[in-house]
């Protein structure tokens, strides 16, 4: 079993050992966490492209030591200007695949040049550089895209342009393979060359718009030069003396500060880890925040969300009454698209760097936009066609988004920087590492090693499972079944909850880095 591995000054966590890798040489060649995180971003992009890419959203939450606080950073897409609910009328809902899927701008490209203009030493050229070289010369395909190639090679195979790229003479390419993305390569360079509006407002975004309009896709070129990133304020929560930090909507982050606020009712001190209780304590905690994410999530443009009240202890004094230790709540929820890229960078001088990046479902919309190279995301299809939901579809309107990066303080410092790929799975999968941590004393790899659960509907299934890591024992998943769980048992190591990472910074300065056996990743720090 692996463990966590330690630096003196820096750390590095993705969920790819190329992307820890690049970022790592950025720090090395002068670079801070910001430059670094975004050559990870980026390489991730190129080397994790089932889960993310620069047709994809990107959320960051970022301490700066010098200033001394939190920020964040939405780089979340908007809805069209010419698209509504009428576009798809005679339909029950929006597709979640194809073109007509694609009804949000990409906004992890303008997140980059943001970040970089306001914090970075380096150029963006210098911090693509690897994300090029890896694009243009190609790289060993990991065994996660080759399964998720796998999974979705009907559907990869009926795509143009798309089957091409990855599913070659109709195969999904072997793991170890050389993978090989020259038009997206072409693109990087683009960029690295003309800067964030060569994506927003010139060469790419021309070559993306003429290939969607041409393709019946319902995205304009004002609809990408409109498009700007927002530097916002965290929403923040206390858990037993630690600041919890978390995106604010558009994102669901506050319910990771909900779920913490309920289980602060109860002494995990005097309960197993590992045990019924635990799990079910977790499980019904988080049940009960989705009730009011489901409710009020959104743009908050749109409609106002009453973040005051849903985070006040108050709040949570109410929500745990309602918690019954030997009965699981019946509840319903939508599926989530769960195909995401989490990472994290600490560098020397202290900044801390924890952000996340998407195309929403594994390989996104499935259309690659003709000669960008570049995969488009579906994240717009989670919209609502049913003008009473909160999150129903309106023109240049950002939608419901799962990414949250979380990052917990201790006497005004990062102490924990963590967050996870899963959809509905991130805020659980949070919560169990951070509990893991803050409770029961675990290292940054130690708890996420620990065996895991995701409950929750995925597309197709009509029922909302528990599902459960197979080394849980027996006895604690017969007590789940009982007390009303519907529990199905998965590997002993399985991607289905998530892929979590998290680097702590210790008494000592030390830079305690884990990454999840369940992907690919690796923490390099020195």
């Amino acid at each position: 079993m692996q463990k966590s591995i330690i630096g003196t000054k820096a750390m590095v966590v993705s969920p790819h050992y190329l992307a820890s890798a690049a970022g790592a040489r950025i720090l090395q060649k002068g670079g801070n966490a910001y430059d670094a995180a975004i050559a990870v971003s980026a390489c991730l992009a190129v080397v994790y492209p089932h889960m993310t890419g620069l047709g994809g959203d990107s959320f960051w939450l970022m301490y700066n030591q010098k200033a001394g606080n939190m920020r964040a950073y939405n780089g979340s897409g908007r809805s069209g200007s010419e698209i509504s609910r009428e576009t798809f009328t005679g339909e029950k809902a929006i597709p979640h695949r194809g073109i007509r899927s694609i009804i949000t701008v990409p906004g992890m490209v303008d997140s980059w040049e943001a970040i970089l203009s306001e914090y970075g030493r380096l150029t963006l050229a210098e911090v693509l550089e690897p994300a090029i070289t890896y694009a243009a010369e190609g790289f060993p395909l990991s065994n996660n895209q080759y399964e998720n190639t796998v999974y979705q090679l009907p559907l990869l195979s009926q795509m143009p342009i798309t089957s091409d790229i990855y599913v070659p003479g109709g195969q999904a390419p072997q793991t170890g393979s050389k993978f090989i993305q020259k038009q997206l390569a072409q693109s990087l360079r683009e960029l690295a060359a003309e800067g964030r509006d060569s994506f927003y407002k010139g060469t790419i975004a021309n070559k993306i718009v003429a290939y969607l309009q041409e393709n019946g896709g319902l995205l304009t070129l004002a609809d990408f030069a409109n498009h700007h990133g927002e530097w916002t304020t965290p929403v923040t929560g206390n858990y037993r003396g630690y600041d919890i930090y978390q995106v604010p909507p558009n994102s669901q982050g506050f319910v990771g500060i909900m779920a913490l606020n309920i289980l602060e009712k109860y002494n995990l001190n005097e309960i197993p880890h590992g045990s019924y209780e635990y799990y079910h304590l977790l499980v019904e905690a988080l049940k009960l925040s989705f009730q009011d994410r489901n409710r009020v999530l959104t743009d908050p443009e749109f409609s106002s969300i009453p973040l005051e009240q849903l985070l006040s202890k108050a709040y949570a004094e109410q929500l745990a009454q309602k918690l019954q230790m030997n009965l699981a709540k019946p509840f319903q929820t939508e599926p989530l698209g769960s195909d995401t890229a989490y990472a994290a960078v600490v560098d020397e001088e202290g900044n801390a760097v924890s952000f996340i990046q998407s195309l929403y479902f594994e390989f996104g919309s499935g259309v690659v936009a003709g000669e960008t190279g570049i995969l488009m995301q579906n994240r717009g299809s989670f919209f609502s066609l049913d003008p009473n939901h909160v999150n129903c579809l309106e023109p240049n309107k950002r939608t419901f988004h799962t990414l949250m990066p979380a990052m917990a303080c201790r006497a005004g410092k990062p102490y924990i920087l963590y967050g996870t790929q899963g959809g509905e799975g991130q805020p659980q999968t949070q919560t169990a590492i951070i509990t893991r941590m803050l409770d029961y004393g675990m290292d940054p790899q130690s708890a996420i090693n620990q065996p895991r659960f995701v409950w929750g509907k995925t597309w197709g299934e009509d029922t909302q499972e528990l599902k459960v890591e197979g080394r849980v024992s027996q006895e604690t998943l017969d007590r789940l079944g009982q007390a009303g769980h519907l529990v199905r048992k998965v590997a002993d190591y399985d991607s289905v909850v998530g892929h979590a990472h998290a680097i702590q910074i210790d008494d000592n300065g030390f830079r305690i880095g884990g990454t999840d056996p369940r992907a690919d990743g690796a923490a390099i720090g020195w």
